[in-house]
């Protein structure tokens, strides 16, 4: 794997060093690193599509990095935040938790507890990339689809039987046929169970 190809650990603290050594750390075990002095240095960098995290300092000048993680979500940026600061409180953590991060260290800490943190947070953005590829690859599918074989699918799913579907919606049980086998064959499904978890996964997820 190329060093462009590798998992990115992006680095925010306004402690030069600190910020070396973060880097440092991250690359002795095959990682790629990238540090900013500020949130804004982040935002003006150009970023490759590529699992990531952000260790992210909660105490920066101009914006704290808790405002910061609201200014990203607020933008759009979703990805893993692990912070780090030398003047952590529990109301802070909490918050910093709340609003999605996945870890908040209290300095100074442990070599191996950051790296734990980190390969923790590109697994979960790893999989998160999967799974946002996986709904768009469905969601061009459906489009593929003609108005009734929407209609037929979403009946489909819904656990009706071919001639329910017909009387549903006022055509003949062959017709329904057809449109049972191109919705099939469009979404790529190679069973009713595959096209009911494709429905599934397409489903908006509740608001927590």
């Amino acid at each position: 794997m190329t060093t462009e190809a590798l998992p990115t650990v992006f680095i925010i603290d306004d402690d030069r060093g600190l910020r070396q050594a973060i880097q440092d750390l991250v690359e002795s075990v095959g990682l790629r690193a990238e540090s900013f002095a500020s949130g804004e240095d982040f935002l003006r960098a150009k970023r490759m599509n590529r699992p990531s995290c952000l260790v992210l300092d909660v105490r920066l000048p101009q914006m704290s990095g808790l405002d910061f993680q609201q200014r990203l979500t607020e933008t759009g940026i979703h990805i893993p935040i692990i912070f780090i600061t030398a003047h952590g409180d529990i109301p802070m953590s909490v918050r910093a938790l709340k609003s999605g991060a996945l870890e908040f260290l209290t300095k100074p800490f442990r070599d191996q507890d950051l790296l734990d943190a980190i390969h923790q947070a590109l697994e979960r953005d790893r999989v998160a990339r999967e799974q946002q590829s996986e709904i768009h690859n469905l969601l061009e599918r459906v489009r593929t689809l003609t108005a009734r074989e929407q209609e037929v699918m979403n009946l489909v799913v819904s656990g009706m039987l071919n001639k329910q579907i017909a009387s549903e919606i006022g055509t003949s049980e062959a017709t329904v046929k057809i449109h049972r086998g191109n919705v099939m064959r469009k979404m790529k499904a190679g069973s009713v169970v595959g096209l009911v978890r494709m429905a599934d996964k397409l489903k908006p997820s509740p608001r927590k």
